[in-house]
Protein backbone atom coordinates (compact mmCIF):
# COMPACT_ATOMS: atom_id res chain seq x y z
CA UNK A 1 0.00 0.00 0.00
CA UNK A 2 0.99 3.77 -0.75
CA UNK A 3 2.26 5.57 1.65
CA UNK A 4 2.85 9.52 1.33
CA UNK A 5 5.45 12.06 3.80
CA UNK A 6 6.23 15.31 2.20
CA UNK A 7 9.84 15.27 1.34
CA UNK A 8 11.98 18.72 2.11
CA UNK A 9 13.99 20.21 -1.39
CA UNK A 10 15.50 18.17 -3.49
CA UNK A 11 17.17 18.22 -6.61
CA UNK A 12 14.85 18.01 -9.98
CA UNK A 13 15.55 14.42 -10.88
CA UNK A 14 14.43 15.54 -14.63
CA UNK A 15 16.89 17.04 -16.68
CA UNK A 16 15.34 19.03 -19.13
CA UNK A 17 17.03 22.16 -21.45
CA UNK A 18 14.58 24.35 -22.51
CA UNK A 19 16.85 24.61 -25.28
CA UNK A 20 15.86 22.14 -26.90
CA UNK A 21 12.69 22.11 -29.32
CA UNK A 22 12.82 19.52 -31.24
CA UNK A 23 10.08 16.57 -29.62
CA UNK A 24 11.36 12.93 -29.62
CA UNK A 25 7.97 11.21 -29.83
CA UNK A 26 7.40 8.70 -32.32
CA UNK A 27 4.39 9.67 -34.10
CA UNK A 28 3.88 5.92 -34.46
CA UNK A 29 4.34 4.92 -31.14
CA UNK A 30 0.15 5.25 -29.81
CA UNK A 31 -0.60 4.34 -26.12
CA UNK A 32 -4.67 3.08 -26.30
CA UNK A 33 -6.70 3.55 -23.40
CA UNK A 34 -10.15 3.76 -22.69
CA UNK A 35 -12.61 5.53 -20.07
CA UNK A 36 -14.86 3.70 -17.79
CA UNK A 37 -16.84 7.80 -18.29
CA UNK A 38 -16.68 10.55 -19.74
CA UNK A 39 -15.32 13.98 -18.81
CA UNK A 40 -16.24 17.47 -18.34
CA UNK A 41 -13.96 19.57 -20.56
CA UNK A 42 -10.06 19.89 -19.48
CA UNK A 43 -10.44 23.27 -17.62
CA UNK A 44 -9.33 22.16 -14.20
CA UNK A 45 -10.54 25.10 -12.68
CA UNK A 46 -14.44 24.50 -13.36
CA UNK A 47 -14.48 20.78 -12.88
CA UNK A 48 -12.74 18.26 -10.56
CA UNK A 49 -14.40 15.64 -12.81
CA UNK A 50 -11.43 12.75 -12.63
CA UNK A 51 -11.25 11.64 -16.17
CA UNK A 52 -10.77 15.26 -17.35
CA UNK A 53 -7.74 15.22 -14.66
CA UNK A 54 -6.04 12.49 -16.91
CA UNK A 55 -6.24 14.73 -19.74
CA UNK A 56 -5.39 17.60 -18.41
CA UNK A 57 -2.15 17.04 -16.13
CA UNK A 58 -0.85 15.96 -19.71
CA UNK A 59 -1.14 19.58 -21.28
CA UNK A 60 -0.96 22.03 -18.49
CA UNK A 61 1.86 21.76 -15.98
CA UNK A 62 1.90 22.72 -12.22
CA UNK A 63 5.07 23.89 -10.44
CA UNK A 64 5.32 20.68 -8.48
CA UNK A 65 4.86 17.64 -9.28
CA UNK A 66 5.77 13.62 -7.90
CA UNK A 67 8.75 11.82 -8.92
CA UNK A 68 7.19 9.07 -10.71
CA UNK A 69 8.72 5.94 -8.84
CA UNK A 70 9.14 7.03 -5.58
CA UNK A 71 7.03 5.22 -2.80
CA UNK A 72 6.00 6.80 0.10
CA UNK A 73 5.32 9.60 -2.66
CA UNK A 74 7.98 12.38 -2.86
CA UNK A 75 7.44 16.16 -4.13
CA UNK A 76 9.47 17.40 -7.11
CA UNK A 77 9.59 20.40 -9.52
CA UNK A 78 7.99 20.33 -12.56
CA UNK A 79 8.09 23.89 -14.32
CA UNK A 80 9.87 25.33 -11.13
CA UNK A 81 13.47 25.49 -11.18
CA UNK A 82 13.20 23.79 -7.57
CA UNK A 83 11.70 23.08 -4.45
CA UNK A 84 10.45 26.82 -3.17
CA UNK A 85 11.91 28.80 -0.69
CA UNK A 86 9.96 28.86 2.55
CA UNK A 87 10.29 31.51 5.22
CA UNK A 88 8.18 33.78 7.64
CA UNK A 89 6.96 30.42 9.72
CA UNK A 90 5.92 29.02 7.02
CA UNK A 91 3.80 31.05 5.43
CA UNK A 92 6.17 32.79 2.26
CA UNK A 93 6.50 30.64 -0.69
CA UNK A 94 9.03 31.85 -3.12
CA UNK A 95 9.07 29.66 -6.56
CA UNK A 96 11.17 30.62 -9.46
CA UNK A 97 10.61 29.49 -12.67
CA UNK A 98 12.20 27.47 -15.67
CA UNK A 99 13.48 30.16 -18.56
CA UNK A 100 12.27 29.40 -22.17
CA UNK A 101 9.22 27.22 -21.58
CA UNK A 102 6.61 27.93 -23.99
CA UNK A 103 2.76 27.41 -25.13
CA UNK A 104 1.84 25.17 -27.77
CA UNK A 105 0.95 27.48 -30.62
CA UNK A 106 -2.72 29.39 -30.75
CA UNK A 107 -4.47 32.00 -32.66
CA UNK A 108 -4.64 33.29 -29.13
CA UNK A 109 -1.26 34.49 -29.48
CA UNK A 110 -1.14 35.95 -33.31
CA UNK A 111 1.47 33.92 -34.34
CA UNK A 112 4.00 34.56 -31.35
CA UNK A 113 5.75 32.01 -29.15
CA UNK A 114 4.39 32.70 -25.73
CA UNK A 115 6.47 31.94 -22.97
CA UNK A 116 5.32 30.26 -19.40
CA UNK A 117 5.93 33.10 -16.59
CA UNK A 118 4.81 33.84 -13.12
CA UNK A 119 1.93 35.86 -13.94
CA UNK A 120 0.42 32.43 -15.33
CA UNK A 121 0.10 31.20 -12.03
CA UNK A 122 -1.00 34.26 -10.01
CA UNK A 123 -3.71 34.48 -12.85
CA UNK A 124 -4.45 30.84 -12.40
CA UNK A 125 -4.74 30.95 -8.70
CA UNK A 126 -6.99 34.38 -9.30
CA UNK A 127 -9.63 32.34 -11.04
CA UNK A 128 -9.87 29.64 -8.65
CA UNK A 129 -11.16 32.66 -6.44
CA UNK A 130 -13.32 34.32 -8.75
CA UNK A 131 -16.63 33.90 -7.93
CA UNK A 132 -18.54 33.80 -11.29
CA UNK A 133 -15.95 30.55 -12.77
CA UNK A 134 -17.71 28.54 -9.47
CA UNK A 135 -14.68 26.44 -9.00
CA UNK A 136 -15.11 23.00 -7.19
CA UNK A 137 -11.54 23.52 -6.19
CA UNK A 138 -11.76 27.01 -4.74
CA UNK A 139 -11.67 25.53 -1.33
CA UNK A 140 -8.07 25.17 -1.80
CA UNK A 141 -7.23 28.69 -1.65
CA UNK A 142 -10.26 30.15 0.09
CA UNK A 143 -8.98 32.90 3.05
CA UNK A 144 -5.43 31.06 2.61
CA UNK A 145 -3.79 34.29 0.16
CA UNK A 146 -2.96 37.50 2.54
CA UNK A 147 -4.90 39.95 0.61
CA UNK A 148 -7.28 38.25 -1.47
CA UNK A 149 -10.48 37.72 0.56
CA UNK A 150 -11.09 41.51 0.09
CA UNK A 151 -10.46 41.14 -4.04
CA UNK A 152 -13.46 38.11 -3.51
CA UNK A 153 -15.38 40.09 -1.43
CA UNK A 154 -15.61 42.68 -3.77
CA UNK A 155 -16.24 40.17 -6.86
CA UNK A 156 -18.78 38.55 -5.16
CA UNK A 157 -20.38 42.54 -4.59
CA UNK A 158 -20.00 43.94 -7.85
CA UNK A 159 -20.39 40.79 -10.26
CA UNK A 160 -16.99 41.51 -11.99
CA UNK A 161 -14.03 40.53 -10.39
CA UNK A 162 -10.96 42.39 -10.79
CA UNK A 163 -7.83 40.16 -11.97
CA UNK A 164 -5.56 43.33 -11.73
CA UNK A 165 -6.29 44.73 -8.22
CA UNK A 166 -2.94 44.00 -5.96
CA UNK A 167 -2.84 41.43 -3.82
CA UNK A 168 -0.04 41.73 -1.36
CA UNK A 169 0.01 37.68 -0.83
CA UNK A 170 0.76 36.99 -4.81
CA UNK A 171 3.52 38.93 -5.81
CA UNK A 172 5.47 38.39 -9.47
CA UNK A 173 8.45 40.59 -8.28
CA UNK A 174 10.01 39.21 -12.17
CA UNK A 175 9.01 37.65 -14.79
CA UNK A 176 9.84 34.11 -13.84
CA UNK A 177 9.29 34.69 -9.61
CA UNK A 178 5.96 34.07 -7.52
CA UNK A 179 6.11 35.01 -4.65
CA UNK A 180 2.68 33.58 -2.38
CA UNK A 181 2.27 34.81 1.40
CA UNK A 182 -0.10 32.49 3.19
CA UNK A 183 -2.78 34.03 6.15
CA UNK A 184 -1.16 31.04 8.16
CA UNK A 185 0.96 28.11 7.80
CA UNK A 186 -0.90 25.50 5.65
CA UNK A 187 1.05 22.68 6.48
CA UNK A 188 -0.83 20.90 2.86
CA UNK A 189 0.21 23.71 0.73
CA UNK A 190 2.46 22.51 -1.44
CA UNK A 191 0.05 18.99 -2.25
CA UNK A 192 -2.01 21.68 -3.12
CA UNK A 193 0.27 23.52 -5.58
CA UNK A 194 0.43 20.15 -7.48
CA UNK A 195 -2.62 19.63 -7.91
CA UNK A 196 -4.29 19.86 -11.72
CA UNK A 197 -5.95 23.12 -10.90
CA UNK A 198 -2.93 24.97 -10.23
CA UNK A 199 -1.55 24.74 -13.88
CA UNK A 200 -0.50 27.61 -15.23
CA UNK A 201 -2.68 28.93 -18.46
CA UNK A 202 -2.46 32.37 -20.34
CA UNK A 203 -5.71 34.63 -19.62
CA UNK A 204 -5.16 35.45 -23.31
CA UNK A 205 -6.55 32.17 -24.28
CA UNK A 206 -9.44 32.25 -21.66
CA UNK A 207 -10.23 35.46 -22.78
CA UNK A 208 -10.20 34.19 -26.61
CA UNK A 209 -11.99 30.96 -25.94
CA UNK A 210 -14.20 31.81 -22.68
CA UNK A 211 -17.03 29.26 -21.56
CA UNK A 212 -15.21 26.88 -24.23
CA UNK A 213 -11.87 27.15 -22.66
CA UNK A 214 -12.75 23.55 -21.32
CA UNK A 215 -13.03 21.82 -24.77
CA UNK A 216 -9.94 24.28 -26.40
CA UNK A 217 -7.05 23.80 -23.62
CA UNK A 218 -3.73 24.92 -24.58
CA UNK A 219 -1.03 24.51 -22.01
CA UNK A 220 2.69 23.91 -22.17
CA UNK A 221 2.93 19.78 -21.14
CA UNK A 222 3.82 16.99 -23.41
CA UNK A 223 0.80 16.61 -25.10
CA UNK A 224 -1.89 18.82 -27.14
CA UNK A 225 -5.19 18.32 -27.87
CA UNK A 226 -5.86 16.80 -31.50
CA UNK A 227 -8.89 15.83 -31.66
CA UNK A 228 -12.11 15.82 -29.14
CA UNK A 229 -15.47 14.24 -29.47
CA UNK A 230 -17.40 14.17 -26.37
CA UNK A 231 -18.21 11.50 -24.25
CA UNK A 232 -16.47 9.46 -27.12
CA UNK A 233 -12.99 9.88 -27.93
CA UNK A 234 -10.12 11.74 -27.38
CA UNK A 235 -6.89 11.97 -29.01
CA UNK A 236 -3.22 13.47 -27.65
CA UNK A 237 -0.31 14.03 -29.68
CA UNK A 238 3.38 14.99 -28.60
CA UNK A 239 3.42 19.03 -27.99
CA UNK A 240 6.36 19.69 -31.08
CA UNK A 241 8.23 22.39 -28.63
CA UNK A 242 7.76 20.49 -25.47
CA UNK A 243 11.34 21.08 -23.88
CA UNK A 244 11.43 17.02 -22.77
CA UNK A 245 13.30 15.21 -20.27
CA UNK A 246 15.96 12.73 -19.99
CA UNK A 247 14.07 9.38 -17.70
CA UNK A 248 16.33 9.26 -15.06
CA UNK A 249 13.98 8.03 -11.51
CA UNK A 250 15.59 5.89 -9.02
CA UNK A 251 14.02 2.25 -7.75
CA UNK A 252 11.43 2.34 -4.58
CA UNK A 253 11.09 -0.88 -2.93
CA UNK A 254 9.12 -2.45 -4.83
CA UNK A 255 10.96 -4.92 -7.16
CA UNK A 256 9.57 -4.23 -10.37
CA UNK A 257 10.87 -1.38 -10.66
CA UNK A 258 13.79 -2.85 -11.79
CA UNK A 259 12.42 -3.96 -15.06
CA UNK A 260 10.94 -0.63 -15.70
CA UNK A 261 14.46 1.04 -15.03
CA UNK A 262 16.31 -1.01 -17.40
CA UNK A 263 13.88 -0.49 -19.83
CA UNK A 264 13.18 3.17 -19.95
CA UNK A 265 16.57 4.59 -18.22
CA UNK A 266 18.41 7.66 -20.07
CA UNK A 267 15.54 7.94 -23.18
CA UNK A 268 14.47 11.24 -24.17
CA UNK A 269 11.15 11.94 -23.25
CA UNK A 270 8.27 11.92 -24.23
CA UNK A 271 8.64 9.00 -26.62
CA UNK A 272 4.78 7.93 -27.30
CA UNK A 273 3.72 9.95 -30.08
CA UNK A 274 -0.10 9.45 -29.90
CA UNK A 275 -2.17 8.65 -26.60
CA UNK A 276 -5.72 7.50 -28.17
CA UNK A 277 -8.79 7.63 -25.57
CA UNK A 278 -11.97 5.81 -25.97
CA UNK A 279 -15.17 5.87 -23.22
CA UNK A 280 -16.62 3.11 -22.95
CA UNK A 281 -18.87 2.65 -19.89
CA UNK A 282 -19.91 -1.13 -20.02
CA UNK A 283 -17.19 -2.36 -18.20
CA UNK A 284 -17.43 -5.89 -19.87
CA UNK A 285 -16.86 -4.01 -22.87
CA UNK A 286 -13.62 -2.58 -21.82
CA UNK A 287 -12.57 -5.46 -20.54
CA UNK A 288 -13.20 -7.18 -24.11
CA UNK A 289 -11.35 -4.24 -26.06
CA UNK A 290 -8.31 -5.07 -23.71
CA UNK A 291 -8.59 -8.75 -24.56
CA UNK A 292 -8.48 -7.97 -27.90
CA UNK A 293 -5.79 -5.86 -28.24
CA UNK A 294 -7.76 -2.56 -28.71
CA UNK A 295 -6.41 -1.18 -25.70
CA UNK A 296 -3.49 -1.38 -23.73
CA UNK A 297 -3.82 -0.54 -20.32
CA UNK A 298 -6.43 -0.60 -18.11
CA UNK A 299 -7.84 -2.43 -14.44
CA UNK A 300 -9.11 -5.28 -14.69
CA UNK A 301 -13.04 -5.21 -13.71
CA UNK A 302 -14.66 -6.63 -11.11
CA UNK A 303 -16.74 -8.84 -12.60
CA UNK A 304 -14.05 -9.87 -14.59
CA UNK A 305 -11.86 -10.63 -11.28
CA UNK A 306 -12.24 -14.94 -10.86
CA UNK A 307 -12.29 -15.35 -14.47
CA UNK A 308 -8.77 -13.19 -14.60
CA UNK A 309 -6.70 -13.83 -11.34
CA UNK A 310 -5.74 -16.80 -9.45
CA UNK A 311 -5.39 -14.83 -5.88
CA UNK A 312 -3.01 -11.89 -6.27
CA UNK A 313 -1.36 -13.22 -9.62
CA UNK A 314 -2.94 -13.58 -13.38
CA UNK A 315 -4.40 -16.45 -14.34
CA UNK A 316 -1.82 -18.84 -16.56
CA UNK A 317 -4.09 -17.71 -19.82
CA UNK A 318 -3.25 -14.03 -19.09
CA UNK A 319 0.42 -14.34 -18.00
CA UNK A 320 1.54 -16.24 -20.99
CA UNK A 321 0.74 -13.42 -22.84
CA UNK A 322 3.31 -11.77 -21.05
CA UNK A 323 0.57 -9.16 -19.11
CA UNK A 324 2.01 -7.49 -16.67
CA UNK A 325 -0.19 -6.97 -13.45
CA UNK A 326 -0.36 -4.27 -10.69
CA UNK A 327 -2.65 -5.20 -7.56
CA UNK A 328 -2.99 -2.54 -4.28
CA UNK A 329 -5.95 -0.85 -2.50
CA UNK A 330 -6.83 2.38 -4.12
CA UNK A 331 -6.23 5.47 -2.74
CA UNK A 332 -9.95 6.30 -2.91
CA UNK A 333 -12.99 5.82 -1.15
CA UNK A 334 -16.30 5.03 -2.26
CA UNK A 335 -19.86 6.05 -0.52
CA UNK A 336 -23.01 7.93 -1.34
CA UNK A 337 -24.00 10.89 0.20
CA UNK A 338 -27.21 12.83 1.19
CA UNK A 339 -28.06 15.97 0.24
CA UNK A 340 -28.96 18.10 3.66
CA UNK A 341 -30.97 20.22 1.52
CA UNK A 342 -33.10 17.92 0.17
CA UNK A 343 -36.72 18.49 1.70
CA UNK A 344 -36.78 13.99 2.07
CA UNK A 345 -33.43 13.19 3.04
CA UNK A 346 -31.89 16.48 4.34
CA UNK A 347 -32.32 18.29 7.47
CA UNK A 348 -30.87 18.12 10.72
CA UNK A 349 -33.62 16.83 12.95
CA UNK A 350 -33.57 13.97 15.01
CA UNK A 351 -36.58 12.24 12.83
CA UNK A 352 -34.51 13.42 9.78
CA UNK A 353 -31.47 11.61 10.78
CA UNK A 354 -33.22 8.54 11.69
CA UNK A 355 -34.37 8.42 8.41
CA UNK A 356 -30.79 8.29 6.92
CA UNK A 357 -29.50 6.48 9.80
CA UNK A 358 -31.68 3.47 8.35
CA UNK A 359 -30.96 3.85 5.09
CA UNK A 360 -27.48 3.76 5.67
CA UNK A 361 -27.84 0.52 8.13
CA UNK A 362 -29.99 -1.24 5.21
CA UNK A 363 -26.52 -1.06 3.00
CA UNK A 364 -25.30 -4.43 2.95
CA UNK A 365 -21.42 -4.16 2.44
CA UNK A 366 -20.53 -7.32 2.59
CA UNK A 367 -22.19 -8.49 -0.21
CA UNK A 368 -21.30 -5.62 -1.96
CA UNK A 369 -17.68 -6.84 -1.58
CA UNK A 370 -18.34 -10.26 -1.78
CA UNK A 371 -20.94 -10.15 -5.20
CA UNK A 372 -20.59 -7.08 -6.74
CA UNK A 373 -16.83 -6.48 -6.42
CA UNK A 374 -16.13 -10.20 -6.73
CA UNK A 375 -13.94 -9.43 -3.35
CA UNK A 376 -11.60 -7.38 -5.12
CA UNK A 377 -12.90 -4.64 -2.23
CA UNK A 378 -12.84 -4.24 1.55
CA UNK A 379 -14.92 -2.14 3.62
CA UNK A 380 -14.55 1.36 4.01
CA UNK A 381 -14.09 2.45 8.05
CA UNK A 382 -13.39 6.24 7.50
CA UNK A 383 -14.14 9.05 5.39
CA UNK A 384 -10.22 8.50 3.88
CA UNK A 385 -8.62 5.67 3.05
CA UNK A 386 -5.33 3.55 4.18
CA UNK A 387 -2.08 5.47 2.76
CA UNK A 388 -3.03 9.59 3.32
CA UNK A 389 -1.40 10.86 6.70
CA UNK A 390 -4.05 10.53 9.13
CA UNK A 391 -5.82 7.39 8.41
CA UNK A 392 -6.39 5.36 11.55
CA UNK A 393 -6.29 1.63 10.55
CA UNK A 394 -8.02 0.81 14.24
CA UNK A 395 -10.73 3.23 13.46
CA UNK A 396 -14.41 1.50 13.04
CA UNK A 397 -17.47 3.13 11.64
CA UNK A 398 -20.49 3.13 13.92
CA UNK A 399 -23.06 2.47 11.49
CA UNK A 400 -22.81 -1.01 10.39
CA UNK A 401 -25.57 -3.40 8.11
CA UNK A 402 -28.31 -3.41 10.69
CA UNK A 403 -32.11 -3.69 9.06
CA UNK A 404 -33.79 -5.05 12.78
CA UNK A 405 -32.36 -1.73 14.35
CA UNK A 406 -33.31 0.67 11.20
CA UNK A 407 -36.65 -0.82 11.15
CA UNK A 408 -37.27 0.26 14.92
CA UNK A 409 -36.01 3.27 13.98
CA UNK A 410 -38.13 4.35 11.49
CA UNK A 411 -40.70 2.94 13.56
CA UNK A 412 -39.90 5.07 16.39
CA UNK A 413 -40.27 8.21 14.51
CA UNK A 414 -43.43 7.97 12.52
CA UNK A 415 -42.57 6.52 9.61
CA UNK A 416 -45.44 4.32 9.09
CA UNK A 417 -46.04 1.02 6.59
CA UNK A 418 -48.80 1.35 4.48
CA UNK A 419 -50.71 -1.27 3.24
CA UNK A 420 -48.26 -2.48 0.80
CA UNK A 421 -45.34 -2.59 3.14
CA UNK A 422 -43.91 0.70 2.13
CA UNK A 423 -43.63 3.64 4.33
CA UNK A 424 -44.68 7.08 4.20
CA UNK A 425 -42.78 10.56 5.45
CA UNK A 426 -43.89 11.43 9.13
CA UNK A 427 -47.18 13.43 8.07
CA UNK A 428 -48.49 10.97 5.78
CA UNK A 429 -46.67 11.95 2.11
CA UNK A 430 -44.67 9.42 0.24
CA UNK A 431 -41.64 8.62 0.93
CA UNK A 432 -39.69 7.71 -1.94
CA UNK A 433 -35.76 8.31 -2.47
CA UNK A 434 -33.92 9.11 -5.80
CA UNK A 435 -30.21 7.44 -5.88
CA UNK A 436 -28.83 8.63 -9.21
CA UNK A 437 -26.47 6.55 -11.26
CA UNK A 438 -24.91 5.89 -14.38
CA UNK A 439 -26.03 3.20 -16.97
CA UNK A 440 -23.09 0.26 -16.69
CA UNK A 441 -23.72 -3.05 -15.18
CA UNK A 442 -22.09 -2.55 -12.15
CA UNK A 443 -24.30 0.63 -11.15
CA UNK A 444 -27.42 -1.41 -12.21
CA UNK A 445 -26.01 -4.44 -9.30
CA UNK A 446 -25.54 -1.78 -7.26
CA UNK A 447 -28.88 -0.77 -7.43
CA UNK A 448 -30.46 -3.95 -7.02
CA UNK A 449 -28.11 -4.08 -3.72
CA UNK A 450 -30.04 -0.66 -2.98
CA UNK A 451 -33.41 -2.50 -3.92
CA UNK A 452 -32.73 -5.67 -1.70
CA UNK A 453 -32.14 -3.50 1.22
CA UNK A 454 -34.72 -0.92 1.18
CA UNK A 455 -37.27 -3.74 0.76
CA UNK A 456 -36.24 -5.01 4.03
CA UNK A 457 -37.26 -1.47 5.99
CA UNK A 458 -39.99 -0.54 3.63
CA UNK A 459 -38.63 2.38 1.56
CA UNK A 460 -39.03 2.51 -1.88
CA UNK A 461 -36.35 4.03 -4.43
CA UNK A 462 -35.74 5.15 -7.93
CA UNK A 463 -32.55 4.79 -9.85
CA UNK A 464 -32.83 7.73 -12.66
CA UNK A 465 -29.80 7.01 -14.85
CA UNK A 466 -27.38 10.18 -16.82
CA UNK A 467 -24.20 9.92 -17.35
CA UNK A 468 -21.48 10.42 -15.53
CA UNK A 469 -20.56 14.27 -16.31
CA UNK A 470 -24.15 15.56 -15.96
CA UNK A 471 -24.49 13.70 -12.59
CA UNK A 472 -21.12 15.83 -11.12
CA UNK A 473 -22.51 19.18 -12.62
CA UNK A 474 -25.77 18.30 -10.69
CA UNK A 475 -24.43 17.50 -8.22
CA UNK A 476 -22.05 19.78 -7.49
CA UNK A 477 -25.12 22.47 -7.52
CA UNK A 478 -26.31 19.84 -4.56
CA UNK A 479 -29.43 19.29 -7.01
CA UNK A 480 -29.28 14.67 -6.45
CA UNK A 481 -30.94 13.65 -3.66
CA UNK A 482 -28.61 10.79 -3.30
CA UNK A 483 -25.43 10.03 -5.50
CA UNK A 484 -22.80 6.93 -5.30
CA UNK A 485 -19.05 7.75 -6.61
CA UNK A 486 -15.91 7.80 -5.73
CA UNK A 487 -13.07 10.30 -4.27
CA UNK A 488 -9.74 9.96 -5.17
CA UNK A 489 -6.32 11.01 -3.53
CA UNK A 490 -5.50 14.31 -5.27
CA UNK A 491 -2.46 15.38 -2.08
CA UNK A 492 -2.02 12.63 0.31
CA UNK A 493 -3.25 13.92 3.39
CA UNK A 494 -6.64 13.34 4.70
CA UNK A 495 -7.61 16.85 4.83
CA UNK A 496 -8.41 16.16 1.09
CA UNK A 497 -10.88 14.04 1.61
CA UNK A 498 -11.82 15.84 5.16
CA UNK A 499 -12.96 18.92 2.96
CA UNK A 500 -15.39 17.16 0.96
CA UNK A 501 -17.41 17.63 4.04
CA UNK A 502 -16.64 21.23 5.20
CA UNK A 503 -20.01 23.78 5.16
CA UNK A 504 -17.89 26.76 3.48
CA UNK A 505 -16.69 24.16 0.37
CA UNK A 506 -21.06 23.29 -0.53
CA UNK A 507 -20.65 23.81 -4.42
CA UNK A 508 -17.40 23.17 -4.32
CA UNK A 509 -17.02 19.82 -3.86
CA UNK A 510 -19.25 19.16 -0.70
CA UNK A 511 -22.09 17.73 -3.16
CA UNK A 512 -23.96 16.91 -0.04
CA UNK A 513 -24.31 20.52 1.24
CA UNK A 514 -23.31 19.30 4.85
CA UNK A 515 -23.55 22.13 7.45
CA UNK A 516 -22.48 21.20 10.81
CA UNK A 517 -20.74 23.81 13.19
CA UNK A 518 -19.12 21.29 14.98
CA UNK A 519 -17.79 19.29 12.29
CA UNK A 520 -16.64 22.84 10.61
CA UNK A 521 -15.14 23.66 14.04
CA UNK A 522 -13.26 20.27 14.48
CA UNK A 523 -12.26 20.95 10.03
CA UNK A 524 -10.39 24.24 10.87
CA UNK A 525 -8.68 23.08 13.94
CA UNK A 526 -6.95 20.48 12.10
CA UNK A 527 -5.70 22.04 9.31
CA UNK A 528 -3.84 24.50 11.98
CA UNK A 529 -1.91 21.81 12.69
CA UNK A 530 1.02 19.99 11.75
CA UNK A 531 0.62 15.98 10.72
CA UNK A 532 0.89 14.15 14.01
CA UNK A 533 -1.65 12.58 16.59
CA UNK A 534 -3.30 15.50 17.45
CA UNK A 535 -4.15 16.23 14.28
CA UNK A 536 -5.13 12.60 13.69
CA UNK A 537 -7.28 12.32 16.67
CA UNK A 538 -9.01 15.67 15.33
CA UNK A 539 -9.76 13.70 11.71
CA UNK A 540 -11.70 10.63 13.83
CA UNK A 541 -13.72 13.02 15.92
CA UNK A 542 -14.63 14.50 12.37
CA UNK A 543 -15.64 11.10 11.39
CA UNK A 544 -17.61 10.35 14.59
CA UNK A 545 -19.65 13.90 14.39
CA UNK A 546 -20.03 12.66 9.92
CA UNK A 547 -21.54 9.35 11.59
CA UNK A 548 -23.75 11.33 14.01
CA UNK A 549 -25.22 12.95 11.46
CA UNK A 550 -25.21 10.70 8.66
CA UNK A 551 -24.18 12.44 6.25
CA UNK A 552 -23.02 9.89 3.98
CA UNK A 553 -23.37 6.27 3.72
CA UNK A 554 -20.00 4.94 3.44
CA UNK A 555 -19.09 1.99 1.31
CA UNK A 556 -16.01 0.72 0.36
CA UNK A 557 -12.31 0.55 -0.47
CA UNK A 558 -11.48 -0.63 -3.85
CA UNK A 559 -8.57 -3.25 -5.02
CA UNK A 560 -7.39 -2.63 -8.16
CA UNK A 561 -5.56 -5.05 -10.76
CA UNK A 562 -3.95 -2.68 -13.55
CA UNK A 563 -2.77 -4.96 -16.66
CA UNK A 564 -0.83 -3.47 -19.60
CA UNK A 565 0.20 -5.32 -22.64
CA UNK A 566 4.46 -6.17 -22.86
CA UNK A 567 5.00 -3.74 -25.68
CA UNK A 568 3.92 -0.83 -23.33
CA UNK A 569 7.75 -0.04 -21.12
CA UNK A 570 7.38 2.07 -17.82
CA UNK A 571 4.17 1.59 -16.43
CA UNK A 572 3.62 1.89 -13.68
CA UNK A 573 0.45 3.39 -11.93
CA UNK A 574 0.75 6.06 -9.18
CA UNK A 575 -1.65 7.11 -7.01
CA UNK A 576 -1.11 11.02 -7.56
CA UNK A 577 0.00 10.94 -11.33
CA UNK A 578 -3.15 9.92 -13.07
CA UNK A 579 -1.77 9.47 -16.59
CA UNK A 580 1.78 9.13 -16.85
CA UNK A 581 2.19 8.53 -20.81
CA UNK A 582 5.41 11.36 -21.11
CA UNK A 583 6.88 8.68 -18.87
CA UNK A 584 6.07 5.44 -21.61
CA UNK A 585 7.41 4.21 -24.27
CA UNK A 586 6.38 1.65 -26.89
CA UNK A 587 7.76 -1.34 -28.66
CA UNK A 588 7.01 -0.79 -31.69
CA UNK A 589 7.74 -4.20 -33.35
CA UNK A 590 6.00 -6.18 -31.03
CA UNK A 591 3.07 -4.20 -30.77
CA UNK A 592 2.75 -3.90 -34.38
CA UNK A 593 3.09 -7.83 -34.72
CA UNK A 594 0.52 -8.77 -31.49
CA UNK A 595 -1.78 -6.30 -33.35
Amino acid sequence: MWKFVLQGCIAALLVSSAAQAVSPADPDKVIRVAFPAADDGFDMVRTQNYYSGFIAETIYETLLTYDYLASPAKLVPKVAEAMPEVTNEGKTYVFRLKKGIHFSDDPAFKGKKRELTAMDFAYSFRRLLDPANRSPSAGLLQGKILGMDSVVAAAKKSGKFDYDAPVAGLQTPDRYTLQIQLTAPDYNFLYVIAYGAMAGSAREVIDAYGAQSGQHPVGTGAYMLDKYVPRSKVILVANPDYRGSIWDFQPSADPTDLQLIRDMKGKKMPQVGRVEISVIEEEQARWLAFQDKQIDIDWIPQLASRTALDGDKLKPAFAAQNIRLQRFIEPAISYTFFNMHDPIVGGYTIEKNALRRAIAMSYNTAEDVSIIRQDQAVRAQMVMPPGVVGYDPAYRSSIGYDPVLANKLLDRYGYKRGADGYRTLPDGKPLVLRINREASVIYQELAELWKRGLDTIGIRAEHPVSNFADNLKSATKCELMMWGGAWSVDYPDGENFMQLLYGPNAHQGNNGCYESPAYDALYRKAISLPPGPERTGLYAQMNRQMEADTAWVLQVLRIRNWVSRPWVQGFKKHPLIHAGWEYLDVDKRMASEAR
